[in-house]
């Protein structure tokens, strides 16, 4: 199926003003996927006027990207350059700090260090050297917000007895906060520890902290979230009895948790337990409730229940809409989808770019690609710069359909006509498709620009490499950048050493499958040290 299929002049576009819409003779034989065109090489504009119009959008759309990612002060460039060096350096920890020594930035800012933490997010121990880096510049102090950034990427690889050594230090600065525990709450929730989850909780008052009613919903909030509902339950029962009378929100975690599940049993039993204490749902509950409908695809209900609001005089919000838009495209109804995208428009509701990705969903889910464009350009002209989420949707289901040259030259034109910067995971999408279409040196190419620009490999990315290199018998290679996610703290799933070492051990590679094993047991049980 072509960008320009026989049922692209669907009655479900007609909400669109078609810039395109010209006749048989004049459109010739357009490509949208690779910008091919018998009169015009662009891909999105028949005419000269129209050309014109789309590079101007480009310029906006390269506009508003620049003005959000930069800054009269220059941290996003310092930020830039720092991420390069530490995304890019192939020595040991204990070298990093001779790397950013020479890097030339002047100032470090408090604004800048909590800037580079979080984009190291995905590499804990490369972290924590630039973390204690920065503390040994001149007239530099760390803050709450900086701490936070480091504890969340040690809490990705799992380095909890780091962590605690961290709040203590926090604590004899003055600098420990509530969003500390919470931090640390999820990260002991997301590596299945919610007995952890809990103690750190109740450890809040041991470090002079007391509890309230918004904390304990950020507990039952974690721990629900984390796909520990049966928990967040229990938990949420407990302390009903002990401690906290439940509100609102209080309920509205457990009907979302439970919609997660797609446990519509539960969640009508929340429901009436909330009807019982006094609580009638507000706008946030029913557009969760909506949400599960749609999730367990019981759609008629989920409308149901948007009749209901509508008896009550209760306006639909716009993550209501961007639900049922998303919900209903994905059960191929997509007149009813629209439907809902026109009364966004006219009920008040200011335009959000989800919504505009969750249209964008509903076509692809129709194998309407180039709808899907149309609605990219609307979007510009209503002022929203699409963001890398909505082309991640268009390559998403490009790649489910195997259409992956259409994909590679989406991608390609992200940000070279588009005016949008991949994202991290864009990159991860590209990689795995390589891999998987066993053009893995193609996928190195890909890995490689996306460190030049800073950005750290994440642990799906290895894994689709490294086992890249395994069917194509690279091993040397594979083992390679097994170690190089060692390195920055990463601990593979048992899976992937597991396939590494059944290839290495057939290629009579033995020794080669012990030392990696070895490095791994070390990481698994030793914690990171300073």
């Amino acid at each position: 199926m072509g960008f320009l299929d026989s049922s692209s002049s669907s009655s479900s576009t007609n909400h669109l003003k078609d810039p395109y819409k010209r006749n048989n003779s004049e459109m010739g034989s357009l490509n949208f996927l690779n910008g091919s065109s018998k009169h015009n090489k662009n891909p999105f504009f028949i005419n000269n006027n129209l050309f014109l119009l789309l590079q101007n959008k480009v310029k906006f759309n390269r506009l508003i990207h620049s003005y959000i990612d930069s800054d009269k002060d220059g941290t996003a460039d310092d930020s830039d350059k720092l991420c390069k060096i530490l995304s890019t350096h192939d020595g040991s920890l204990a070298n990093i700090e001779v790397s950013l020594n020479r890097s030339g930035v002047s100032k470090v800012s408090s604004e800048l260090v909590e800037e580079v933490l979080k984009k190291m997010s995905n590499a804990g121990a490369i972290a924590l050297s630039f973390f204690r880096w920065a503390e040994k510049k001149q007239g530099f102090k760390h803050t709450s917000d900086s701490y936070n950034a480091l504890v969340e990427a040690l809490g990705k690889i799992k380095q909890f007895k780091l962590i605690w050594n961290i709040v203590d230090e926090m604590k004899s600065k003055g600098l420990l906060t509530k969003q500390t525990f919470a931090l640390i709450m999820r990260r002991y929730a997301r590596a299945r520890k919610t007995k952890e989850a809990i103690e750190t909780f109740k450890k809040m008052e041991k470090f002079g902290m007391n509890s309230d009613l918004s904390d304990f919903n950020r507990l039952i909030d974690t721990l629900s979230k984390s796909r520990h509902v049966k928990r967040a339950h229990e938990v949420f029962d407990e302390m009903k009895k002990k401690r906290f009378l439940p509100d609102i929100r209080s309920y509205s975690i457990l009907l979302e948790g439970w919609g997660e599940e797609r446990n519509m049993l539960m969640v009508e039993e929340i429901r009436r337990e909330m009807k019982d204490e006094g609580f009638e749902p507000d706008v946030v509950c029913y557009g969760i409730i909506i949400n599960a409908y749609c999730k367990s695809r019981r759609y008629d209900e989920a409308l149901e229940i948007v009749r209901e609001m509508e008896a009550k005089n209760c306006k639909l919000s716009p993550h209501i809409y961007c639900t049922l838009i998303s919900g209903l495209g994905a059960a191929e109804r997509l007149n009813e989808a629209m439907e809902f995208f026109e009364r966004s428009k006219t009920s008040g509701c200011v335009p959000e770019v989800a919504t505009y990705n969750a249209v964008v969903r509903s076509y692809c889910w129709a194998m309407k690609f180039r709808e899907a464009f149309v609605v990219i350009e609307e979007m510009k002209q209503c002022g929203l710069a699409p963001n890398s989420r909505t082309y991640e949707i268009i390559l998403h289901h490009l790649l489910i359909n195997r259409r992956t040259k259409e994909a590679l030259s989406v991608f390609k034109r992200m940000e070279s006509e588009f005016g949008c910067e991949p994202s991290l995971n864009t990159y991860t999408m590209i990689v795995k498709m390589f891999c998987d279409e066993q053009q893995v040196d193609m996928a190195l190419e890909m890995w490689s620009q996306m460190k030049a620009k800073g950005i750290l490999p994440s642990m799906q990315m290895f894994s689709s490499l490294i086992n890249g290199f395994c069917e194509e018998n690279r091993l040397d290679e594979a083992c390679k950048y097994f170690q190089e996610m060692l390195d920055v703290g990463l601990r593979p799933p048992g899976q992937l050493y597991g396939n590494l070492k059944q290839e290495l051990l057939d290629a009579g590679k033995k020794d080669l499958a012990i030392s990696l094993g070895l490095k791994l047991d070390k990481i698994r049980k030793t914690p990171l040290v300073e």
